[in-house]
This record gives C-alpha cells, structure tokens and sequence, in this order.
C-alpha cells in the first residue's frame, strides 16, 4: 500500500469536511441545474483503449498503455464545439486501472510507464482542462461485476478474476470503493457529477445506498447517477443506457412526457464505447441523427450524454471533431432551417 503526506492527508480530510461548496442545495435545485445542461460528453479511455476491449480484465500490458500526444484539452474544445456543457470521463472501468496515483494500490497511473513514465494524474488533467473552459465535471467509476466471464474477455489458467477493481480490494470491496472515492472527492475540487455502472451487482449492491451515501458526505452537492436506475431512492437522476437497454428489446428513452429528471446515454460510434482501431468515418452517427436523438431527450426531461472515444494518440480523431462541431452547427439552427 501506497503511503502519502500526512499533510495532504489533513488538507483532503479538511476539504471532506467542507463539502466544497458550502451550504447544500436541496436535490430538485440541483436536478433542475443538471436538466439545463442538456448536452454532455462521455469519454471512455483507459487501458481498453489500447487492446481492442469494450470490457478490460485488468492483465492487460500495462505498458501498451502509450499515448503519443494525448490532449485533454483537445476533448475539451471539441466538447464546447458542440454545444456540450458537461463531461464524464472513466477515471476506472471493468480493468481497475485508476488514472490518478491511487495511495491504496499499484494498479493506476504510476503503473503505466509508457506515459509520462508513470509520474502523471490523468484524472488532473481532465479535470483543469474541462474545469478551465466552463464544463461541469463528472467522473466514472465502475463498481464490481463478472467481467472476466464475458465469451471475449477470458483470463488465462492462473489468473485472478478482479472482478473490475485493482488486486487490493480483493478483502474489502466496500471499504476499498469508499477510499477510492475519498480520494477523487476531496483531491479535485468540486465535482458535479459521479456516474457509476454496475450498482447493483452481486458483490456490493447490498451496500449501494451506504457507498451513495459517502458520496454525499463528501461531496453533498455532487449528484450521483446509477447508470439505468429509474428509481430516486438509489439514483440523483433517472439513467437510460440507450444502446443496451435496445439489445434487451426495450425502449432505451424515458417515455413521452416524462416528468422525472433523466439522462440518455449513447454511442456516437455505434457499438464500441472504447476507441476501436476499424472505426471510420462512415460508421459515425450524422450530425442530423445526433441532433434529433438530443432534442428527442430534452423534450423527455433528459440530457443526452454522447459517448466520443480518444484513440491511441489519446487525442479525439479528426474526423470525431469535425462531426462534434457539425452536431453544434445543427443544433444552434433556428427550427425551419433543420
């Protein structure tokens, strides 16, 4: 276990106990705040990236983890280009790579040398450069699930299912996910967002309502989505994961005149959450689609969190930005224009 200034331990314990923003707003301010974004960025990058996975184990390489001119103020920029007012990004997936040096564990930023040798903060960076162009910041954490036991995403003989967080939490799921999460509130200021998959697995679903209501104490004006939940005792916000909840035969959307406040995730890469290297131009949802797929999910009382990859450059490609600035265009259009 990594081990930390006792000052900085003091200073992340003193910003707990603040809650950073003072005085608590009552939860439907907030749910109104969070509705006026409407439009906002996910961004899944993580070691995934690198090894053609939509769902990591957590063995792979961390060396093939090797951005080349990664930018986060790149995925910023292209963010305000489309009208976009908040973001979500995969500070830890199904793998259990944190991008920020974690003081519980190995298995994060230090281990992937072939990045700034291991001496970076990814999740610092995200966060200023999103934070310095007027973006809300939200952050994703997966919680615990059989990620190894999907048909391709096998472990080999001898290896260890870390069902989706690193070696060290293998003894205390619960406590280890509550550390983590200390750590990604008190050290990066206001965070406005937490969005978490997999709430109600077999493994810490029991004590989902204590791991919601840590985030609180931390944080209590930052809101919690527990990804397709519709129910208010355990979400902040109603979620929709358009394109699995579709593979499960149903609607994927809140139903017409939804009154509860809600958010639609989608793929703008149809398929794969996590850069692919045989994605291309043509298999990009149009700018038209996007924005009829938003306004659909404003008029439902939901914003639409639209998934855009960074590839292994860790910049988003060109022809992704051209599209996000394509969808602004559309988007800003007076109606008779569309």
């Amino acid at each position: 276990m990594k081990t930390k200034p006792s000052a900085l331990i003091l200073l992340s314990l003193l910003l707990a106990a603040s809650g950073f923003a003072g005085e608590t707003r009552p939860l439907a301010e907030r749910q109104k705040e969070f509705l006026s974004w409407k439009f906002g960025m996910f961004i899944h990058f993580n070691v995934a990236t690198f090894n053609e996975r939509q769902w990591a184990t957590g063995h792979e390489d961390p060396g093939s983890f090797a951005p080349t001119r990664l930018d986060c103020g790149q995925w910023a920029d292209a963010a305000k280009a489309a009208g976009m007012k908040y973001a979500v990004f995969t500070v830890k997936h199904t793998g259990g790579w944190c991008l920020w040096d974690s003081q519980y564990t190995t298995h994060d930023i230090t281990a992937l040398t072939n990045y700034h040798q291991g001496k970076s903060d990814l999740v610092r960076e995200y966060v200023d450069a999103f934070r310095a162009r007027g973006l809300k910041i939200g952050l994703y954490y997966c919680l615990p699930g059989d990620f190894s036991a999907r048909k391709d995403n096998k472990i080999l003989p001898g290896q260890t299912d870390l069902h989706g967080l690193p070696p060290e939490a293998a003894d205390d799921y619960v406590g280890f996910i509550k550390k983590q999460l200390t750590e990604l509130l008190t050290g990066y200021g206001p965070v406005d967002l937490m969005w978490f998959d997999q709430y109600s697995n077999k493994y810490t679903g029991a004590q989902w309502l204590e791991i919601k209501a840590h985030v609180h104490s931390l944080q209590p004006n930052c809101l919690v989505i527990a990804n397709n939940s519709t129910d208010f005792k355990t979400t902040d916000i109603h979620s929709y994961e358009y394109p699995w909840l579709k593979t499960k035969g149903r609607q994927g959307l809140p139903p017409e005149q939804n009154t509860n406040p809600a958010e639609v995730c989608d793929c703008l890469t149809p398929g794969a959450w996590f850069w692919q290297t045989n994605l291309t131009e043509k298999k990009v949802t149009s700018a038209a689609e996007a924005v009829t797929m938003l306004k659909l999910c404003n008029d439902r009382q939901a914003n639409y969190l639209l998934n855009v990859p960074p590839d292994r450059t860790g910049r988003i490609p060109e022809f992704l930005v051209r599209r996000l600035k394509e969808i602004g265009q559309e988007w800003q259009k007076p109606e008779k224009q569309q």
